[in-house]
């Protein structure tokens, strides 16, 4: 998806582009491409998935993706994670998951790059908790810091290692800290 300098773009005419690599977002009539994800977001993102699915999908509570297209109330955007309840995922008529997501996450998390505005990930957070979205986190992994969001509450920070971060009500059971998301960054010889 190329912008076209200081043309908007409706949510239709964005969605008919084809996909490309770094992912675009929509946004406010703009595309916006996000940033290549480096290797303290890339690690993040690779083990917060499997680990929440480790508990969550093998429940039939939840599913957690890593970066998928979540089109809801008029923007389209790509979370560094979207997790979706068990009876809110899309399904086709196969039965299959569906490959268009047409609704808010119940739980999205984004993992700050060097380069992205904290402000504007923020944002898109309190987006998708404007639509429906159970709770956000926000992941620094340069501050070693974790904002949570859950929805109608004032956002909660994280620093100490041993801190319990909240989840969405449909996840009880999963149990992350501070230290076991930033511990996934040490590289152990």
């Amino acid at each position: 998806m190329v912008q076209t300098p200081n043309k908007i773009f409706t949510l239709k005419e964005f969605l008919a582009l084809p996909e490309t690599k770094p992912y675009c977002e929509y946004i406010d009539g703009k595309i916006i491409p996000k940033p290549m994800p480096q290797g303290k977001h890339s690690t993040i993102q690779g083990e917060l998935c499997p680990t929440i699915n480790s508990v969550v999908k093998v429940q039939k509570m939840g599913w957690a993706f890593p970066e998928l297209r979540c089109t809801f109330g008029g923007r389209s955007i790509v979370p560094d994670v979207a997790v979706f309840s068990w009876a809110r995922l899309p399904i086709d008529e196969n039965g299959d998951i569906a490959n268009t997501f047409a609704a808010a996450p119940d739980w999205i998390i984004e993992i700050l790059s060097p380069e992205q505005s904290h402000t504007k990930v923020t944002k898109k957070i309190l987006h998708a908790l404007n639509h429906g979205t159970q709770m956000g986190w926000l992941i620094d992994p340069d501050e070693r810091f974790i904002a949570a969001y859950p929805a109608g509450q004032q956002p909660l920070p994280f620093e100490e290692i041993e801190s319990v971060l909240p989840v969405p009500e449909f996840c009880q059971g999963l149990q992350l800290t501070v230290g076991d998301i930033f511990g996934w960054l040490k590289v152990t010889t």
